[in-house]
């Protein structure tokens, strides 16, 4: 779930791109709204705020393929809009993640989202784009 919508054509490309890319692997959804909520209850919520774990590559792949082995019914990435996520959806949280110690725009962070997960399915997979 992401709060707002993407309104620049180069940011909602990009993100067509992955989700095309990721659904080859796994069913994927992105749900823009105006404010977040709690996920669905069998879902594993994570939280992406900068105070999060910072993983590489690698260590979110084993990390992504670990949940998606769970049980759980899905993975929810709760992403902010300018101003984060509101304090009671972070402490809702299972886990936190952060993209990186940079402040980035969260029209970009989705994008690095996005390319992560897609980065993840193929170093599980080992496809060769992830080198």
């Amino acid at each position: 779930m992401a709060q707002g919508k993407i309104r620049e054509r180069h940011f909602k490309d990009a993100c067509a791109d992955y989700i095309g890319r990721i659904s080859h692997y796994l069913p994927i959804e992105v749900r823009e709204v105006e404010r977040l909520a709690a996920p669905p209850p069998r879902h594993l919520c994570v939280a992406l705020d900068a105070g999060g774990q910072e993983p590489s590559s690698d260590e979110f792949a084993r990390w992504l393929g670990k949940q998606l082995g769970s049980g759980k019914q899905g993975i929810t990435f709760l992403l902010g809009g300018a101003d984060g996520l509101p304090a009671p959806l972070q402490e809702a949280a299972h886990e936190r993640l952060s993209l990186s110690r940079l402040t980035m725009a969260h029209r970009l962070a989705r994008v690095v989202l996005l390319e992560q997960i897609y980065r993840a399915m193929t170093i599980l997979r080992g496809d060769p784009y992830h080198r």
